[in-house]
């Protein structure tokens, strides 16, 4: 045990780098399927911060700085699954059939570690004698504080009751995934209609997990993405489809065409220009605040043990043993392709992008989650602009001939892999140093369970991405969509593989592209606009996300956005309103964990059946099946929030 914690409370213990471990494990499965099913990732640090608390006051030494320790390690499920947003990209362009261990370990590690160590230099400038709000460092914060008050009766209820609005959540969805697994209910409910010579229609996921992300995301962004679904399949489908030949198509298939190969790509041109923007109103408070980091006195001449970031040294030697492992890794990786001649030359020229690029995207990250808050941050919006810089950069340096270009693109999305790890960790640790912060933490003990984190969720990453490829596959796979009726959707890699794609064999759709791009720059207007007249916000980003995504990916999350909304209202009015909404947040955080983990134990079941769909009790097109499915949505729901409102 660390016997050297401030004030004499002990902060790093084995106990809690195990049960930190264990959360980080689950939740990073958890992670990992929502992300690739969802294309959003929910934060652990809270959920994390419960459960921490409820194992460790069983022990009369525990410290609130220790259970800091767990969720800070733990809060790694949060960041490094987003990894799936890029990685997966590899086998939806063909290049690997699967994620071997140590290639997607090494990435993982490396790019993660280096999103710990880039961020150090910017603790002090946009942590400590920032102004920035940190809104989950926060939350995380008051929780640990709450959780710490004292061993007596009202702590440990405390405790136990954050733990069961966890367990409660995570039973109903769970229970609902296994029910609709057995085909009693149905997972979703879809059709399409005809819109005069046009079509439209609807996809709606009875998917618990979803609704708890909606209460999560809250009802600004949720309106962000009604309004895409309104702008995507009220306006775009409609009207393409119209204008666009139909041929021997059916009128459903048509419409999901031409949502497909056109309206996502409007998407995608929205989602660019609202990153833009989001960059550019960051730019002149990022560089101040970069300015005044390289300005400040050096940490290491500080004498407060709660205010030492590890020590120079050793954060330069990590640096060096992580740029190394990336350097071999990228020179590995072109080695193994048609471009092996060109392997040094490529290499060489990576390694400014992972520095350079790696360091400027882990300042923006770290910004964007101090002002916005990581889970609203817009890390796939950076992942975008990577690739595409990325693409255009090795395609200006190897000039490939056509038959090299399918491998420059793996090489691309390969390298970017590294990168958008930095970002995925950058995204999150400055909340876990603020959350430190708040609980007189030491932040290089922070930075040490970061980085342990790092380790646990590298290691079990490529495991489950393996396990989710092979029993559900992933939607641009060509084998797997012969293979899987429903693959998984994984819609930011498939952008981002997309992208690379294009770039690399002058293909993209530049003309649906610029349509999104003149969308989004409308949304992006009109959205400061509401600013400027006090009206609620609608995040252009989300917009954008909704035109990309599947309808079947929103729809809930909506319907949960305004619930919990309407749950949130009526917690202000409560006794104790933070503790009321904490207890909504700690629900929506264990629906979205019961689904996920049900969705990888399914995986693993049918992976070891070689059957797709292993609980089946009835036929697919069993009659009553939506009807099921809509009434127990609904009761579990109802049940959930009246439990919810009985504890406030």
């Amino acid at each position: 045990m660390d016997k050297n914690a401030p004030r004499g409370q002990v902060e790093l213990s084995f106990r809690g780098f195990v049960l930190g471990i264990l959360i980080t494990v689950v939740f990073t499965a958890a992670n990992v399927y929502l992300g690739l099913k969802v294309g959003l990732t929910f934060a652990t640090s809270i959920p994390a911060a419960v459960i921490s608390m409820a194992v460790l006051n069983t022990f009369r030494d525990a410290t609130v700085v220790e259970n800091n320790i767990v969720q800070t390690v733990a809060s790694a499920a949060g960041t490094l699954s987003s990894i799936i947003f890029v990685l997966p990209g590899l086998l939806i362009v063909g290049w690997w059939a699967n994620f071997p261990f140590w290639d997607s370990f090494a990435i993982c590690l490396a790019g993660g570690t280096l999103g710990v160590l880039f961020t150090i230099p910017l603790r002090r400038t946009l942590v400590t004698d920032s102004s920035l709000p940190y809104p989950e460092g926060v939350a995380a914060a008051e929780v640990l504080i709450v959780g710490s008050r004292g061993r007596d009766e009202s702590g440990q209820e405390h405790s136990r009751e954050g733990l069961l609005a966890v367990l409660y959540g995570m039973l109903a969805s769970a229970g609902i995934a296994a029910l609709e697994a057995t085909r009693i209910a149905a997972a979703e409910s879809q059709s399409y209609f005809r819109v005069g010579s046009g079509a439209s229609g609807y996809d709606v996921a009875f998917s618990l997990a979803l609704f708890g992300a909606g209460h999560l995301v809250g009802l600004s962004v949720g309106m962000a993405l009604l309004l895409g679904l309104v702008i995507a399949w009220g306006g775009l489908v409609p009207y393409l489809t119209n204008i666009d030949p139909q041929g021997a198509l059916s009128f459903a298939d048509h419409a999901a065409l031409v949502w497909s190969h056109k309206v996502r790509f409007i998407g995608a041109g929205a989602i660019a220009i609202a990153a833009l923007w989001s960059l550019a109103k960051l730019a002149r408070p990022l560089a101040l605040g970069l300015v005044g980091t390289f300005t400040a006195r050096s940490t290491a001449a500080q004498s407060d043990a709660r205010d030492k970031d590890l020590p120079p040294p050793i954060v330069i030697g990590l640096t060096l043993a992580c740029l190394a492992l990336s350097f071999v890794l990228v020179l590995d990786f072109a080695r193994s392709t048609p471009l092996a001649f060109e392997a040094a030359t490529l290499t060489f020229a990576s390694l400014p992008y992972i520095v350079f690029g790696g360091f400027i995207i882990a300042a923006i990250c770290g910004y964007m989650a101090g002002l916005i808050g990581s889970s609203n941050s817009p890390i796939s919006g950076v992942g975008i602009l990577a690739i595409l810089i990325c693409a255009t950069a090795f395609d200006m340096i190897a000039r490939p001939a056509p038959e090299l270009q399918h491998a420059l693109t793996a090489f691309a999305l390969f390298t970017t892999s590294i990168v958008f790890a930095v970002a995925t960790i950058a995204n999150n640790n400055l909340q876990d140093l603020k959350t430190g912060q708040l609980v007189a933490a030491s932040p290089w003990r922070q930075q040490v369970a970061l980085i342990v984190g790092v380790v646990a969720g590298a290691a079990v990453i490529p495991p489950v991405l393996n396990l989710l490829a092979q029993a559900n596959g992933f939607a641009g796979m060509t084998s797997a969509s012969a293979l899987h009726a429903h693959p998984l959707p994984a819609p930011q890699a498939n952008l981002i593989a997309a992208l690379a794609r294009g770039v690399i064999e002058h293909n993209l759709d530049w003309q649906m592209l610029g349509i999104g791009a003149g969308l989004g720059a409308a949304i992006v207007l009109a959205d400061e606009f509401a600013g400027l007249l006090g009206l609620l916000r609608l995040p252009p980003l989300a917009v954008g996300i909704a035109i990309y995504l599947p309808m079947s990916a929103t729809v809930a999350v909506i319907a949960g956005s305004v619930v919990g909304h309407i749950y949130n209202r009526q917690a202000v009015r409560q006794k104790d309103p933070k503790r009321s909404e904490r207890l909504g947040v700690l629900a929506a955080s264990g629906m979205i964990v019961g689904e996920s983990l049900f969705g990888v134990v399914t995986a693993a079941l049918i992976v070891a059946t070689n059957n797709e769909a292993p609980l089946a009790r009835v036929p697919a097109d069993f009659a009553p099946a939506t009807a099921i499915a809509v009434a127990v949505f609904v009761a579990l729901v109802a049940a959930i929030y009246v439990w919810l409102r009985r504890r406030s």
